[in-house]
């Protein structure tokens, strides 16, 4: 890997993605929060449709992160990719300020997943590429940890819109694109493309796992299995507003979560790479489920404002941290397809996770929401502990290409 100035001690492209994820995440987040509030509030939407609206978004959007990945490793670019995606996501803010109908509100969110699909899978590789494996839960928790912060100042943001405006959504909506602008003028000045060494032309990367052995399509099943449980943040929002958290405060909560995540990621990340990856993940999973499970039995503001500080927690110890132990598992010439497949599971499992969250929300009772999310997560952890099992049972006889993870 050639010598580039390091930023904290961060190659270039980790330290300014980070910085990119920062402002599109002011962006995203002075809307994120608000989404729920206005389709349940403004235009009068069942939570039902609220899931399916967000199911929608994040799932079919999220196909496009496989074929983005597969793109990137086949034509061996990243940068141009990143950027359209970000592009894209900046210029859905005009549609939801300008909505009147749920099918507008449905549209915007789709074209701001569209650009996330596109840009996750080549983002993350140029993270992974400009990295020692010794260092990736520390570069991935960075990232994650800049992204969040930007989740932090977006709600805060709305926070003041909203007060100075008379909760007025629509110029919260307008003003979100600022911060996507900068993001993508960052990119263009300080992204710089990775020199890759040729990739064997006669295995061209394709859509398929044959790529990837046991342990790496295990563990996309695990995340799958735990992303069907892990229905939209925008029931936790509704979660709050019904215990008894008032609309204008709603963008405050989201901020205590924010920070917290912000604030855990990157000593997680530190920690993973010191004590293992496998162990920050499967206290992840342990933590969801004691968390959901508190969401479904709470009856109390207090109790919400500390639960989204543990759901910050988690946030921290799993979401960068799953991305680095993924990278260590797979083939060095598919990172990209791999970080796409990854993504695209996860993502497509949305779909049913938000429409059985809104379902059960409906026609049982909001607590079954959550409750369905502990199951999920307690499976999950249970089969991730099969799968450290394996890897260890399966590494003496891997000899000098074991992996250490």
């Amino acid at each position: 890997m050639e010598e580039e100035k390091k930023y904290f001690g961060l190659h270039r492209n980790v330290f300014f993605s980070g910085l990119v994820s920062f402002f599109m995440d002011v962006s995203s987040e002075m809307i994120y929060p608000l989404v729920p509030l206005f389709l349940a509030n403004v235009l009068g939407i069942n939570k039902s449709m609220i899931g399916l609206i967000e199911g929608i978004a994040e799932a079919t959007a999220s196909l496009l992160k496989v074929f983005s990945g597969w793109l990137s490793d086949r034509i061996g670019r990243r940068k141009n990719l990143m950027l359209a995606g970000y592009a894209i996501s900046t210029f859905s803010r005009p549609i939801i300020a300008l909505a009147g109908t749920w099918h507008q509100v449905l549209a915007s969110r789709f074209v701001d997943r569209l650009g996330k699909g596109i840009r996750t899978a080549p983002r993350d590789t140029i993270i992974a590429e400009a990295t020692e494996k010794s260092h990736l839960a520390r570069a991935f928790s960075f990232h994650r940890s800049m992204d969040t912060m930007g989740a932090v100042a977006g709600p805060a943001i709305a926070l003041m819109v909203l007060q100075l405006y008379r909760n007025n959504y629509t110029m919260v909506f307008w003003l979100s694109m600022i911060p996507g602008i900068i993001a993508i003028l960052i990119i263009v000045a300080f992204i710089k493309e990775n020199k890759r060494s040729s990739v064997n032309l006669a295995e061209h990367p394709r859509l398929t796992l044959r790529h990837f052995d046991g342990k790496v399509r295990f563990f996309i099943l695990i995340a799958t299995i735990f992303a069907l449980g892990n229905s939209s943040d925008a029931f936790l929002i509704l979660r709050a507003e019904q215990v008894g958290i008032s609309t204008a405060m709603i963008p405050a909560v989201y901020i205590v979560f924010n920070i917290v995540y912000s604030l855990s990621a990157i000593p997680a990340g530190m920690a993973a790479d010191r004590f293992g990856k496998k162990r920050l993940i499967l206290l992840g999973f342990v933590l969801f489920a004691g968390l959901y499970y508190g969401f479904a039995v709470a009856s109390s503001s207090t109790g919400i404002w500390m639960l989204f500080g543990l759901y910050g927690v988690f946030m921290g110890l799993t979401e960068g941290i799953q991305k680095a132990f993924l990278a260590t598992i797979i083939p060095a010439d598919f990172k990209a397809t791999a970080f796409g497949v990854y993504a695209s599971a996860v993502g497509i499992a949305t779909l049913p996770a938000s429409l059985i969250g809104g379902l059960l929300w409906d026609r049982v009772s909001p607590s079954a929401t959550f409750y369905f999310g502990a199951a999920t997560a307690t499976i999950s952890a249970f089969l991730f502990m099969m799968l450290i099992v394996a890897i260890k049972l399966n590494s003496p006889r891997e000899g000098s290409h074991s992996l250490s993870i």
